[in-house]
């Protein structure tokens, strides 16, 4: 198990093989060694620092029907919403004011949000906020979609993977395809946009094996971000009654993780910091470096539920800021308010207006 851990944080890889015996073995005393080895690799690459996102949850229709999720087409609990283009940059500007220069926009997978419509809400952030990186994550789009919104100036794009593993995939995604999943993702990295995947630590029907899968796809497809969370039930879902992921399974995922890929920009999850009142700074020190606030207005926070019982859907943009500021000074580390961007994001012509 020594020889493991040493090799993963001086290697940066391991086999199959290795990661479930690793998973299977690994003692409390080992894993606190492993946070800490996290930690050290993250601070090599991004020192103290944590970067803040601020996060524009815009609408809450979905076309899939996920298993785990909240805002799947059959939950007819769910009361839906729409921003218009005037809210987000409302939004946008709150946060900007706040000093934000990150700003995610994301929802479900809402295709009355056009490729035009997209451009338009993209084009008028980049012209009010031109010092600010634009992500977004609305979903499995076309390639045709996806270069439009990278030419009319959005940086990043946020796509989990959610498992590398097909079966599981395809059990848990009623009608999409494993292959358009993985499709989408290469198409976007290939277009030059700043790439985020990850996944879901608990699911119902993972093993070890399927997080070996996992963290040996990421390693492959190198994303410039990795968004790994616990798998929370949700009570209008099939899987209400499955036990759900826990915090500490999760920050072995997030520290194994950042040793396999040393330079990707990772979410402390507003999930994280749901299952546990200190869930996010307990992701810092397992090498987690980024946050993301919440900035939609507060009418509609709450209708954003992928999961039950979702911190931080209550307060002021100002006063979850700064919340979550103090939080990361206090756990030893410092706010990074700028655009972010992945170090090892290289300036080419195809992507020069990245950075």
């Amino acid at each position: 198990m020594e020889a493991l851990l040493t090799k993963l944080y001086e290697q940066n890889e391991l086999t199959k093989e290795e990661i479930v015996y690793f998973l299977q073995h690994l003692t409390p005393e080992l894993k606190k060694r492993l946070f800490r080895l996290a930690d050290e690799t993250r601070k090599k690459h991004y020192y103290k620092s944590v970067y803040m996102r601020g996060l524009i949850e815009f609408s809450n229709f979905c076309k899939q029907d996920c298993m785990y999720c909240g805002l799947r087409k059959s939950n007819s609990n769910v009361e839906r919403y729409r921003l218009d283009e005037e809210d987000i940059l409302a939004c946008a500007a709150e946060g900007y004011d706040l000093g934000y220069r990150s700003f995610v926009l994301q929802s479900g997978e809402d295709f009355r949000f056009t490729e035009e419509l997209m451009i338009s809400i993209v084009t008028s952030m980049k012209h009010r906020f031109p010092d600010a990186a634009i992500t977004l994550s609305v979903g499995e789009r076309s390639e045709d979609f996806y270069r439009a919104l990278y030419n009319a100036g959005t940086d990043r794009y946020l796509l989990r993977h959610e498992t590398a593993s097909r079966s599981l995939y395809e059990s848990l995604h009623p009608g999409m395809s494993y292959d358009n999943r993985m499709k989408c993702l290469r198409n976007l990295k290939d277009i030059g946009y700043q790439v985020g995947a990850g996944f879901m630590v608990g699911l119902p029907g993972q093993t070890h094996q399927h997080l070996a899968e996992d963290l040996l796809f990421v390693k492959e497809f190198h994303p410039e971000m990795i968004g790994i969370g616990p798998f929370i039930p949700h009570s209008a879902t099939p899987l209400k009654d499955a036990i759900g992921g826990t915090v500490e399974d999760t920050l072995v995922m997030i520290a194994m993780a950042r040793l396999f890929v040393p330079d990707a920009l990772m979410p402390a999850t507003t999930a994280m910091g749901t299952l546990d009142p200190t869930g996010r700074e307990k992701a810092l020190s397992a090498g987690a470096n980024v946050v993301m606030p919440i900035l939609s207005p507060l009418r509609v926070r709450e209708k954003y539920a992928l999961y039950e019982n979702k911190i931080c859907t209550g307060d002021e943009a100002s006063h979850c800021r700064n919340c979550i500021e103090m939080r990361i000074v206090a756990a030893g580390y410092e706010i990074e308010l700028s655009r972010g961007d992945n170090f090892n994001f290289i300036r080419t012509p195809e992507n020069e207006h990245v950075l």
